[in-house]
C-alpha cells in the first residue's frame, strides 16, 4: 500500500503533547498557530503522498547510477525534487531573509518525518541540505551567506557534508585533506571524501560542499580540522555559476539499503586543486560541523520514525488482507492474520514504539524553538539543555526501534516479507544504515554519557526523571487498570533510569570502560522511560478528552490502549536494563582479546 501519513497522531502530539500554542507564542513564531500547523501538514501530506511516495519501491528496484563521473538519480526524483523546490519545503523551518518560510522546528518536523517516511532515499538530499544551511547560518561570512544562502534554503542548490575519509572513518583526528592558502582569501582542497550522500547528482543546478580539511601548520588532531566552502561550479559575482570546480565523483556505493540515495566517492584537487573558501576561523572545523551533524542527527531520528510509520501500515494492511489459519479461539474457518494473538502483539509493537518515538521527537523540536525563540536567556538556556540532552537519544533510541519495526513488519507478512515484491524487505535493509549514519549508535550512547550527563552531573537527567515520576503521580489517580499499570511501569523506569544516572556520574571519572561498556543500553533505557513518559501524558490527555466527551472517542480510547501496551511490554524492561548497565560491564570486558 502508498505511505499516508499519520495526520491524526501528528496534530495530536503537536497540540497536547509538545505545545504548539505555548511555541505559537514566542517572538517570530506568531504565524505558528495550530490552523497553520494543520494547513501545512495537509498540504505537506498531499505532495508526500502524491509525488514522492510512489517514487519509493521503484527507485529501489532501479537505482541511481554513475556514468562517467556523472549520477543519473532514480526516475521521477529530479521531476519531484523541482516540486519540493517550488513548494518552499526545503526552506520550510529556515529564514525568510534567505527565501524561508521561517516557521518553527515544531511544525518542520512532522513534514520531515512524512518525507523520509515515504521515501528515504529522495529525502536525503533536503536533510543534507538543511545542515550545510545551519552551518552557515552559524559561522558563515556576510559574503558566504549572501552567495549561498538562498540557492540552498529554495532548493536551487544542494548541500553536502564531507567528512569521512577511507583511513578516517568516525575518527576524524586522523583526517589528511589539505587545504592550502593561495594568498587571496581562497584555499585550493586536496583529498578523498566517502560515503558523501548525494555528492553528486542531476537534481540542483549546484551542489555546495562542506569540507573538513587541514591547512598546512594546522596541529595534529581534532584541533586542527578547518572547514571549507567547496561548489561543485565556482559562483561568480552575480550569483551566476561559472567553471566546473576540480571535484569528481569517482564512484558511488552498492548498499544494502537507500539504493536510490547514491553515496559517492568524491575526488578533490586532482587538476590542480579545488577552490575552497575557509568557513569562520581555522582550526574550529570540528566545532562548525557539529553543527550540521546536530541538525542532521536530529532528522535521522526522524528518518527512523518515519520508516517505521511506513512499516506499520503496510504490515496493518497485510494483515487484514491475508486470510489463513483458525483462530486459536475456534473459528469455523480460516480468519485474516490479524485475528492471532502474536500478530496482534507484533503490530502492538510497532504501533507503540512509533508513537512513543514520535512524541518524544516532536517534544524535542518543541524544546528547540523554545530554546531559540524565547526573550529570558534562563528559559532559552534551560531548553537549550534538555534539547541536546535529548538528540542522542531520539537518534539512537528511534533508529534502533526502526530496525525492530521494520523486523516485525516482515514478520507480520512471514514468507510475502522474504520476497522483494511486497516491499517489507525493503524497509527492513533501509533501516540498518540509520543506525550508522552521523554517529553510530554507540557514539550517540558515549556523547550521551561524556556532554550530556557527566558534564552537568546528571542534572538536566534527573530533571526529566522528576517529570517522568509527576506524570506517574497523575496516572495513579485515575480510576482504572490501564492507569494504574502505566504509572507503575513509570515509577519503576523512573527509579531504574535515575539508578544508571547516578552509576555513571559516581563512575565515569573511576572506571570509564565500565561505565561506556552499558553506554547503549543507557540510550535505550532512557529511549523507553521517556518515550513511556510521553505516552503516559497522552493517556491523560486521552482520559480529559474522554471525560469531556470532546473529539474522537475512538481515537483516545486507542492511545489509552497503546500506552498501557507500551508501558507493559517496553517500559517494563527497565530494571533488566539497569541491571545489565551497573552489574555487566564485567562479562563485557572479561574476555580476553586473543579469545575471540
Amino acid at each position: 500500500m502508498a505511505y499516508q501519513a499519520p495526520m491524526k497522531d501528528m496534530l495530536f502530539v503537536m497540540n497536547e503533547l509538545a505545545n504548539l500554542e505555548g511555541v505559537s507564542q514566542l517572538p517570530g513564531c506568531e504565524d505558528a498557530t495550530p490552523e497553520t500547523a494543520e494547513a501545512v501538514l495537509e498540504e505537506n501530506a498531499k505532495f508526500v503522498t502524491g509525488m514522492v511516495a510512489p517514487l519509493n519501491h521503484a527507485a529501489d528496484k532501479e537505482p541511481s547510477f554513475w556514468k562517467d563521473g556523472t549520477v543519473t538519480t532514480s526516475k521521477g526524483f529530479k521531476e519531484a525534487f523541482k516540486q519540493f523546490a517550488e513548494g518552499g519545503w526545503q526552506g520550510l523551518q529556515h529564514p525568510t531573509d534567505f527565501g524561508g518560510q521561517g516557521l518553527p522546528k515544531l511544525i518542520g518536523t512532522p513534514c520531515v518525518e512524512m518525507l523520509h517516511g515515504a521515501n528515504l532515499s529522495f529525502a536525503l538530499v533536503g536533510l543534507l541540505s538543511d545542515g550545510a544551511i545551519e552551518a552557515l547560518l552559524t559561522a558563515g561570512s556576510d559574503e558566504q551567506k549572501a552567495t549561498y544562502l538562498e540557492p540552498l534554503v529554495t532548493g536551487k542548490w544542494t548541500g553536502t557534508m564531507n567528512l569521512t575519509e577511507p583511513q578516517a572513518g568516525s575518527d576524524l583526528a586522523a583526517v589528511r585533506s589539505r587545504a592550502v592558502p593561495q594568498g587571496d582569501g581562497t584555499y585550493k582542497v586536496f583529498g578523498t571524501k566517502i560515503f558523501i550522500t548525494y555528492g553528486e547528482h542531476d537534481m540542483a543546478e549546484n551542489i555546495v560542499h562542506l569540507v573538513l580539511a587541514r591547512t598546512p601548520d594546522a596541529p595534529e588532531g581534532v584541533k586542527g580540522i578547518s572547514l571549507f566552502i567547496v561548489p561543485k561550479f565556482m559562483v561568480n559575482a552575480d550569483g551566476s555559476l561559472g567553471a566546473r570546480n576540480d571535484v569528481q565523483c569517482v564512484s558511488i556505493e552498492h548498499k544494502l539499503g537507500i539504493k536510490a540515495s547514491p553515496t559517492c566517492v568524491l575526488q578533490f584537487g586532482d587538476n590542480g586543486g579545488a577552490i575552497g573558501t575557509l568557513v569562520g576561523e581555522e582550526n574550529r572545523g570540528l566545532e562548525y560541523m557539529f553543527i550540521m551533524m546536530n541538525a542532521a542527527r536530529f532528522g535521522v531520528g526522524m528518518q527512523g520514525v518515519g520508516l517505521s510509520e511506513n512499516a506499520y501500515q503496510q504490515a496493518v494492511t497485510f494483515a487484514k488482507d491475508r486470510v489463513q489459519s483458525r483462530d486459536v479461539g475456534g473459528s469455523a474457518g480460516p480468519v485474516a492474520i490479524i485475528n492471532h494473538p502474536d500478530v496482534r502483539r507484533l503490530l502492538m509493537n510497532m504501533r507503540s514504539q512509533t508513537e512513543a518515538a514520535r512524541a518524544l521527537a516532536y517534544v524535542g523540536a518543541s524544546l528547540y524553538d523554545a530554546a531559540h525563540h524565547s526573550l529570558d536567556a534562563a528559559v532559552r538556556a534551560e531548553n537549550q539543555a534538555v534539547y541536546e540532552y535529548l538528540v542522542p537519544v531520539i537518534k539512537g533510541w528511534s533508529t534502533e526501534m526502526s530496525q525492530d519495526v521494520a523486523r516485525d513488519g516482515v514478520q507480520v507478512h512471514g514468507g510475502m516479507g522474504f520476497i522483494e515484491e511486497t516491499g517489507a524487505a525493503q524497509h527492513y535493509r533501509d533501516a540498518k544504515i540509520l543506525t550508522i549514519y552521523e554517529g553510530t549508535t554507540a557514539i550517540q550512547a558515549n556523547d550521551l554519557v561524556g556532554r550530556k550527563t557527566v558534564r552537568d552531573g546528571g542534572k538536566v537527567a534527573k530533571g526529566l526523571i522528576a517529570q517522568v515520576r509527576a506524570t506517574a503521580g497523575q496516572l495513579a489517580e485515575l480510576q482504572g487498570e490501564a492507569f494504574t499499570a502505566i504509572s507503575k511501569q513509570l515509577e519503576q523506569g523512573a527509579a531504574d533510569l535515575e539508578a544508571v544516572v547516578d552509576y555513571v556520574v559516581a563512575n565515569t571519572k573511576a572506571n570509564p570502560r565500565a561505565v561506556f561498556a552499558g553506554s547503549v543500553p543507557y540510550l535505550k533505557l532512557a529511549g523507553l522511560v521517556l518515550g513511556g513518559w510521553q505516552m503516559g501524558r497522552a493517556a491523560l490527555v486521552s482520559q480529559q478528552k474522554l471525560s469531556a466527551g470532546e473529539g474522537d472517542k475512538s481515537f483516545y480510547e486507542a492511545k489509552i490502549v497503546t500506552a498501557r501496551f507500551f508501558a507493559d511490554h517496553f517500559v517494563s524492561q527497565s530494571s533488566g536494563i539497569r541491571s545489565s548497565i551497573i552489574e555487566g560491564s564485567a562479562g563485557t570486558l572479561a574476555l580476553d582479546v586473543d579469545l575471540f
